[in-house]
């Protein structure tokens, strides 16, 4: 009697097909942080115009119907990543001013800005972009006057203790905070000097205009109006 053939077991699963790996589905406010990820790197690299509701979708990996439960349109999407952007920077910015001097404290805003521009570079090229929804989602403008108005009762402050009009502390915060605004904007792609050494000269033009400033300043050149 012949006996029976052994069978190798492990010959048997060697033919067997690899079981697939079942992908693990998003949860809806993962889906929707993964959404504003994607919207946020799209809209600094190519504009609010230049992209569009099929290529958001498309880096998810959904279809067009997922961003449009999610935000309405492109509309949207950009309207809570600006919102975003602005509350970061004005809460870097504002939790930032805590020195009791006033030069230090011009060092502290004009960090605060340096370092925003340097922390989320993509969130700072978007802000600064005009957009056909600028209007309803805040402008970098109306950013950096929201800013200003907390500086303004520092100078308001300072100008009662030298003697000047405390009236004319919107102005000087204006011109202040847009100078290193618009110098942040310059940086964002030199990148030289060093963000120690912007933040020094900034503070060292802001500082040492003021500290020379005239009570009653005067033109002199021939134009009175």
């Amino acid at each position: 009697m012949m006996e029976g053939v052994a069978t190798d077991s492990s010959n048997s699963t060697s033919s067997e097909k690899p079981r697939r790996t079942r992908r693990t589905r998003m949860t809806g406010a993962e889906r929707r942080e993964q959404l504003l990820d994607i919207g946020r790197t799209l809209f600094a690299a190519k504009g609010f115009e230049g992209t569009s509701v099929e290529e958001i979708a498309a880096k998810a990996g959904v279809s067009k119907p997922v961003v449009y439960e999610h935000f309405g349109g492109k509309e949207g999407l950009y309207a809570v990543v600006v919102d975003r952007e602005m509350r970061q920077l004005l809460d870097m910015v504002t939790g930032a001013l805590t020195a009791g001097h006033p030069r230090e404290l011009l060092e502290q805003a004009a960090f605060a800005l340096l370092d925003y521009i340097e922390s989320y570079t993509d969130g700072f090229r978007i802000l600064v972009r005009d957009s056909p929804v600028a209007q309803s989602t805040g402008t970098f403008a109306s950013l950096i006057s929201d800013i200003a108005t907390q500086v303004e009762d520092i100078l308001g402050t300072e100008f009662k203790n030298r003697g000047f009009d405390a009236k004319l502390a919107p102005l000087y915060a204006q011109a202040l905070v847009g100078m290193v605004a618009l110098t942040g904007q310059w940086w964002q792609d030199a990148r030289k000097p060093k963000k120690a050494e912007v933040a020094a000269h900034l503070v060292n033009l802001a500082w040492h205009g003021l500290d020379g400033m005239e009570q009653k300043p005067r033109l002199i050149g021939h134009r009175k109006n």
